[in-house]
């Protein structure tokens, strides 16, 4: 995927794809290492508005929703659930509807340039690790 931040900087990244249901629906639970990806991007077919949560997540991770056209909708930070039971974990919502969600590591979602005025775009059929460093567009 790609981020173009609000002053124009475009931040490839390799990110783990969630595009199935299954996938989406198990999203990081029981994952304590990333690497070699930033993050997770969760992948619709149609716009949402349901919620997040962090139940058997070890790490804590902020989460940031987009558009159907990749436009910035909200973010959030999340903190690990440690309830035996999914409903009483906190739920994460965004802002407006989304198409697409991504979660990275906590606190790092400035450093990949999302933030107000960004947009994402997941590049399609690139399974080869991108690093995640900035490239300037002229």
């Amino acid at each position: 995927m790609e981020i173009v931040a609000e002053d124009g900087v475009t931040m490839p990244c390799c990110v783990w794809l969630a595009d199935e249901p299954d996938e989406r629906r198990n999203g990081l639970m029981g994952v304590s290492d990333l690497r070699p990806a930033a993050g997770m991007v969760f992948v619709y077919t149609d716009d949402r508005d349901g919620a997040f949560y962090m139940y058997d997540t070890p790490m804590p991770l902020s989460i940031a929703f987009f558009d159907a056209d990749g436009a910035f909708v909200s973010a959030a930070d999340m903190t690990p659930c440690t309830s035996d039971d999914a409903g009483d974990c906190p739920r994460y919502r965004a802002e407006g509807r989304y198409r697409t969600a991504i979660e990275v590591p906590a606190g790092t979602l400035a450093d990949l340039g999302i933030g107000p005025g960004s947009r994402l775009r997941v590049i399609p059929d690139t399974e080869t690790p991108a690093p995640c460093r900035p490239t300037q567009d002229d």
